[in-house]
């Protein structure tokens, strides 16, 4: 019954979002819009307002940006598409980007449960996107794997018991995601396994070992700029770090982009 009222309410909210969307289409435009929606994996340190601080400190970038976000703590896209948050902020149109996050654990399960429980909800919030904002770009933000892991043991699924299992997890997943929908990846996951490779000393994690710290945030936004706006560049937005980490963490970003855009089906920017 509830997986009904869930469609029920989607359908009514699709009409009326698309009746408001098609009113403000001729809008007055004067920034890049840009919608993120996800769980503490994105408003930790308010990541997107890094992204802000990021284009308005790159040399000769022009664009403004205006960034939004519905997040709330642990939620999920079936978690999201069952709110009202999601819906107001989709019939203000006009988006240009929408960064989708989905909780942090449940993209590393096993297939069969990834199949029933992400890519279902993935697809539908790509047609409610599609259906309110159809100019707008879906970019799929690929988180990491815990430090140590998935929090509890799986002995029916132990490969995601260490970091580089449920890593690759994650990786297989979001890029799916991008692919069943024809979005983009920001391949936040895999920058931040080379990081954890070439420099362990730097803390990635809190304490907590799953939560991002301010470092973390930064490399997520950092892949999320590049992702979007496809330039290499330097930015003077260090977000607190020392002037070399800054810039070691942006190197990572505009690589781990631009050595697989092919892989996160992103079109090169020459095409």
């Amino acid at each position: 019954m509830k997986k009904i009222i869930y469609l029920l309410m989607a359908v009514l909210s699709i009409a009326g979002v698309q009746a408001s969307a098609a009113k403000k289409s001729d809008a007055p435009r004067d920034s890049v819009r840009i919608l993120f929606v996800g769980n503490s994996f994105t408003y930790h340190n308010d990541m997107p307002q890094m992204v802000d601080s990021i284009a308005a400190k790159v040399k000769l970038f022009k664009e403004k940006l205006m960034v939004e976000k519905v997040v709330k703590g642990g939620r999920r896209l079936s978690g999201h598409l069952a709110d009202k948050p999601l819906y107001k902020a989709l019939e203000k149109g006009n988006w240009d980007f929408v960064v989708v996050q989905e909780q942090s654990s449940d993209p590393a399960l096993s297939t069969a449960d990834v199949a029933e429980k992400v890519y279902p909800n993935a697809l539908r919030l790509d047609s409610l996107i599609k259906a309110t904002n159809p100019k707008a770009e879906v970019v799929y933000y690929m988180t990491w794997g815990h430090k140590y892991g998935y929090r509890e043991d799986m002995p029916d699924y132990p490969m995601i018991n260490t970091y580089e299992g449920m890593q690759e997890r994650l990786i297989t997943t979001y890029l799916e995601m991008a692919y069943k929908t024809g979005g983009v990846c920001a391949p936040v996951g895999m920058a931040w396994r080379t990081v954890r490779a070439e420099r362990p000393n730097l803390t990635l994690y809190k304490d907590d070992s799953y939560h991002p710290s301010r470092l973390g945030s930064y490399l997520a936004a950092n892949v999320i700029f590049t992702t979007i706006f496809l330039k290499h560049y330097q930015t003077g937005y260090h977000a607190g770090l020392s002037p070399e980490v800054a810039e070691y963490i942006q190197q990572v970003a505009q690589n781990t982009v631009f050595d697989n855009l092919r892989l996160l089906n992103i079109k090169s920017p020459l095409e």
